[in-house]
């Protein structure tokens, strides 16, 4: 198999296959990455082909100072932030539940887990899914590149140009607000605010 230095050197001379190459390498990741921070499938398939399309244009100024998975986060990242900011004045209520007959066509295992269990398993993905998706996106994107697609916290200084401190700064506050926003959707209003005043 050629390295992927070797295949960076041969596409910014120009081959096509070598870049080929290295996005068949990247392009899940990419996308998966995507569809973290959009929250949606169509959106995150869009956010996916123009960060390749980016990452094809600005190869010949690729320096590599760092890796080109990191380079791709990178680019990813800031194409998904910049189509945030462009609908942060059209917010958007994003349909998580199961759609027609999903829930009737799983062949449910005897004896565990039960529907109820996975119908559980799934409000509570669905729960995550819409507190992950009310954090800012300076808490939210450094929350899925750390715990979600497993950077380092230097690797995710490098994608967002911020000092490492900012970002375990963030990554706890993230933490934080996750969890304020999941009680809110798990537990009642009074029991929420019974527990912040035992906090205090």
């Amino acid at each position: 198999m050629v390295s992927e230095k070797e295949l960076l050197r041969l596409a910014q001379e120009g081959q096509v296959a070598a870049f080929e190459e290295l996005i068949a390498r990247h392009q899940l990741k990419v996308y998966h990455l995507a569809l973290r921070l959009t929250g949606d499938p169509e959106d995150a398939a869009d956010m996916a082909q123009e960060a390749l399309l980016k990452a094809f244009l600005s190869l010949p100024t690729f320096r590599g100072d760092s890796s080109f998975g990191t380079w791709l986060h990178r680019i990813t990242t800031n194409v998904c932030l910049d189509e945030y900011r462009r609908r942060q004045r059209r917010p958007r209520v994003v349909d998580i539940r199961p759609q027609g007959d999903d829930l009737e066509e799983v062949d449910w295992p005897d004896p565990q887990p039960g529907p109820e269990a996975v119908v559980l398993r799934k409000e509570h993905r669905a729960e995550l899914e819409r507190a992950l998706l009310s954090l800012p996106d300076e808490f939210r994107v450094p929350l899925v590149l750390r715990d979600v697609e497993g950077l380092s916290y230097a690797d995710i200084a490098q994608v967002l140009q911020i000092p490492e401190g900012t970002v375990k700064s963030r990554l706890h506050r993230a933490r934080m607000a996750l969890r304020r926003a999941l009680m809110a959707e798990l537990l009642p209003s009074s029991s929420v605010q019974e527990g912040e005043r035992q906090v205090e």
